[in-house]
């Protein structure tokens, strides 16, 4: 229960440092913070509405779709001035988006129940307009179709990639996944094959339900990230804003419809109800969460710390592990007998050794050292590979030691916390931390992870100051990865052109954000406050 210190406490909060609000006269009544957030939302209603024009362009298509043939897909997809004029809007749209993201916060100024329905209201405007719009910076989606395409026909998808269907590059998958096995649970593989066959195999209609799946995760998520926030005394409303409003996740979750959103969802739903006493509910929804991508077991020892307690010894928390650990892989062995293919995706879980991106530090470390190597007539991929599976043990351990290390009761633990509320936050916090050795130690580390990683920690508490500008800098930078990586190009138009002006606009327009921008670059800056509103004479 959230107590009136705790409501006074975080109405006078600040965007960027805890002195800003001091003497700011930011609105508190409803009906003023509309209006004073109007402009913001407008903006990123607009910046919505641009990406889903610049999708027509760049977004992804199947070969096999009857939509290329159409004279707007013609118009906008084959030549080089519809390309880039769509890849303009693309950028100028997802820009916008995030501007508006940090101006609303500083038009609501104070964080108070009342900015909770315009920050519903934002979130409503700026998501259903990407729900139109061909996937973008993406192709899992397609992925997802002929994963779907092999549970039609059969074949089973942890031995077999999309290359056993045939015509399998009529879909649109990228050809880098066609021989991979899918790396999905028992219920991603059910809605995956429930998509192909109400869509008749046709590539838009199977679409739709990959769409409202990743819907539902972003509902999920706006319900139980301000109440799980809540729970630990952390501002809900601030909450909603910083870990569902942003930007990466909606392009992500929701333009290019991942099954990262359902998967997210779910687990924080889950987390919420076994903080709350409701450990068999919350232990269901973080397996249906692993059912979706595996990834999530990472909350299973962290659900068992919850259900345990503050007051829990060590026997008490092996006997919740184990329950915790009986019921999920029990759950999930019913699926696996259910499909017939039993745990299979616990073979698929390991990304490929080939596949690695120049941001992720293990990955950047493992294939330079292995190219140095390889330079001088040395094992070179042998040694890339293991740096990268040290970098998956040390994660692995950190997990361990993260959920051991917990603070509680018995031999060897450390000083105990017997306010509830507070150890839960410090369970939770642990796992953000858990969740946070995987990404880092990892050899790929995509946009949407920054987004798992986001929530996690918002639901117990982004600092004002350094920790708050440093979520502003990732999303400035995760935003302009999203936007020069993956567009749909035709072969004859030169990518390279295409990515050069993506590049440009977004360097351009995020150095304006940070640097010149009167009312957004004091954000990025230490010791700055918010705009300060004054009410109109």
């Amino acid at each position: 229960m959230v107590t009136s210190k705790f409501r006074e406490r975080e109405v006078g909060s600040s965007l960027a440092h805890p002195e800003a609000l001091g003497d700011s006269n930011a609105p508190v009544h409803g009906t003023v913070i509309a209006k004073a957030a109007r402009t913001a939302i407008l903006q990123g209603f607009v910046g919505s509405l641009l990406m889903v024009a610049g999708s027509i362009g760049v977004g992804w298509l199947a070969s096999s779709s009857a939509l290329i043939r159409t004279p707007i897909f013609i118009m906008a997809r084959t030549s080089p001035v519809g390309v880039i004029l769509c890849t303009v809007m693309l950028c100028l749209g997802a820009l916008l988006l995030l501007r508006s993201w940090l101006r609303i916060a500083q038009r609501i100024g104070g964080w108070n129940p009342s900015s909770r329905p315009v920050l519903r209201r934002a979130l409503w405007m700026w998501a259903l307009p990407m729900m139109f719009s061909l996937p973008l910076f993406s192709r899992d989606a397609y992925a997802y179709i002929g994963q779907g395409r092999l549970m039609e026909q059969g074949l089973n998808p942890y031995t077999n990639g999309i290359s056993a269907l045939s015509n399998y590059f009529s879909l649109g998958p990228d050809k880098l996944w066609t021989e991979a096995p899918t790396p999905y649970g028992p219920l991603w593989l059910w809605i995956e094959q429930g998509a192909v066959w109400v869509s008749a195999s046709v590539p838009e209609l199977a679409l739709i339900p990959f769409r409202l799946a990743a819907l539902a995760g972003v509902i999920l998520l706006a319900v139980y990230v301000p109440r799980l926030a809540a729970l630990h005394g952390v501002n809900p409303d601030r909450a909603l804003w910083l870990g569902v409003l942003n930007p990466v996740l909606l392009i992500n979750f929701i333009a290019s419809a991942h099954n990262d959103s359902l998967m997210l969802g779910l687990v924080v739903a889950g987390l919420y109800f076994v903080s709350v006493k409701r450990p068999v509910l919350g232990i269901v929804l973080i397996t249906a969460s692993i059912a979706i991508k595996p990834i999530t077991l990472i909350a299973l020892p962290f659900a068992g710390l919850l259900w345990a307690g503050a007051r829990a010894g060590w026997g008490r928390r092996m006997l919740c592990w184990t329950a915790t650990l009986g019921l999920s892989l029990g759950l999930l062995a019913a699926a696996g007998l259910v499909n017939g293919l039993g745990f299979g995706w616990l073979g698929a879980l390991q990304t490929p050794g080939a596949v690695w991106i120049w941001y992720a530090p293990v990955g950047l470390l493992a294939h330079t050292v292995g190219f140095v190597v390889g330079l001088f007539g040395g094992p070179g991929v042998p040694v890339t590979d293991v740096i990268q599976t040290a970098g998956t043990a040390v994660s692995a351990l950190a997990i361990v030691w993260l959920a051991v290390r917990t603070p509680g009761r018995g031999i060897g633990m450390p000083a105990p916390l017997d306010d509830e509320p507070e150890f839960n936050k410090t369970v939770l916090r642990r796992m953000a931390w858990a969740f946070a050795a995987v990404v880092v130690l990892a050899p790929v580390i995509q946009p949407w992870y920054m987004v798992w990683l986001l929530v996690f920690f918002t639901v117990t508490g982004v600092a004002d100051g350094a920790q708050l500008r440093t979520v502003f800098y990732l999303t400035a930078f995760f935003t302009l990865i999203a936007l020069t990586d993956q567009l749909s190009v035709f072969q004859w138009i030169p990518i390279e052109v295409v990515r050069g002006v993506a590049i440009a606009i977004a360097v351009s327009f995020i150095a304006y954000l940070v640097f010149f921008d009167k009312k957004t670059h004091v954000l990025f800056r230490p010791r700055r406050g918010i705009l300060k509103l004054k009410p109109k004479s």
